[in-house]
């Protein structure tokens, strides 16, 4: 009972959070766009986002495996409601690009903090059963924010909504301070220097080499992740030019995707028993490239709804193996670090990616450009599935040979 009082909490927290930051997220485009009328200027939140967390997880992790995570997390909650209310009272554009960077880099050190914390809380036979109810919590954020966020708009104004995402991480730090200490550590002993970051990033580097295994899945599903935000960076373009989509029917379609995550986060929860954590990535990230190429090859509404349905679906699959996965894999006195340095790269690759591919569709073309990264993306998903197969593979040879 004990166990299943800390779960609710914990995702009660995930969810309100979660719907919060929808609302805080398409507030504040609308209220940069109102203050400058430059799209440019909303874009500029986009690339925030990449730098604060290059500049935070180069030495985050260092922290995050030497501090009690719990109050690290009831921290961050607090530090975010408050920047996040300060921009509610802010008419300044530099101001706002400033607390939203703090607030970036707030986010960077939370994600992999609570990925710490849920490991140590929840047993290691329920982790995936678990994983996947926070998928289908944050596919359900997803689905419901932006309607709350329209809603509110309609009744007030997108200050009124950033006050409520205040509120909202308010309450989130609330529920976590129930939640128990997860201490398997002594407390940070030794302070944190530049000589302690540089001795981690060596540990995370012989970590890598010596689980080749664990890294080479860590790396080829980031660059998943990586080309599924490249690809998504000109979605709304391709959409509207390409297929020739009204808002309104861009906005069905974006609704139909997350219909789709929620469908999968639901069944992934009902068999998460029967399914293995190999063909969940192998699998889920294949039929997401899949419904990435017939997306980018479609030229209707109807084929571009079934490509979006498909894609968000099998990702819900592909992210809960992964998190089971690295839950299992990476010893968790070092997955802070190990994220963290992770997400240094990603970060870089994000923006790289982003870049190369606006080139392209501005001096190639746009659908030849998504095509060509949903084939890039299906080709990596199937290097998932030979690195899966080729394990399985060794580790029955190894087990026929003990017998």
């Amino acid at each position: 009972m004990g166990n299943r009082k800390n779960g609710a909490l914990l995702l009660s927290s995930i969810a309100i959070s979660n719907l919060g930051e929808w609302v805080y997220f398409i507030a504040l485009n609308l209220i940069v766009l109102e203050l400058t009328q430059s799209p440019f200027a909303v874009s500029i939140l986009y690339i925030l986002s990449p730098i604060a967390n290059i500049i935070i997880s180069f030495w985050a992790g260092s922290w995050i495996d030497r501090l009690n995570q719990k109050r690290m997390m009831v921290f961050l909650d607090i530090f975010r409601g408050g920047c996040v209310l300060l921009l509610a009272f802010s008419s300044s554009l530099l101001v706002i690009y400033v607390v939203s960077f703090f607030i970036y880099m707030a986010n960077a050190v939370f994600t992999p903090t609570s990925m710490v914390y849920m490991t140590k809380m929840v047993p290691e036979t329920n982790r995936q059963r678990f994983n996947a109810l926070k998928n289908f919590v944050q596919s359900c954020g997803f689905l419901l924010g932006p309607s709350i966020a329209g809603v509110l708009f309609m009744i007030g104004t997108p200050e009124m909504a950033i006050k409520i995402n205040a509120f909202a991480l308010f309450s989130s730090a609330t529920l976590l301070f129930f939640l128990p200490t997860m201490v398997r550590q002594r407390e940070v002993i030794e302070k944190v220097s530049f000589h302690v970051i540089k001795k981690d990033w060596v540990r995370i580097y012989h970590f890598t080499k010596s689980a080749k295994f664990l890294t080479v899945i860590y790396l080829l599903f980031s660059g998943v992740t990586l080309l599924m935000s490249a690809i998504d960076s000109l979605e709304a373009a391709f959409s509207t030019s390409v297929l020739g989509l009204s808002n309104s029917e861009y906005g069905f379609l974006v609704s139909i995707a997350g219909l789709g995550i929620v469908l999968g986060a639901i069944l992934n929860t009902i068999f998460s028993k029967n399914l293995r954590l190999g063909h969940l990535m192998s699998g889920g990230a294949i039929f997401t490239a899949v419904g990435y190429i017939i997306y980018a090859t479609s030229h209707q509404f109807t084929a571009a709804a079934i490509g979006f349905f498909l894609l968000t679906f099998a990702f819900s699959f592909a992210n809960t193996g992964f998190l089971t996965f690295i839950q299992e894999e990476i010893p968790n006195e070092i997955m802070g670090r190990f994220i963290s340095i992770f997400n240094v790269f990603e970060s870089i690759g994000i923006i790289l990616l982003t870049i190369i591919f606006g080139i392209g569709a501005q001096l190639i073309s746009l659908q030849f450009t998504v095509i060509i990264g949903s084939i890039i993306l299906l080709g990596i998903s199937l290097g998932i599935l030979y690195n899966v197969l080729k394990t399985r593979n060794n580790q029955m040879g190894i087990n026929l040979k003990e017998r």
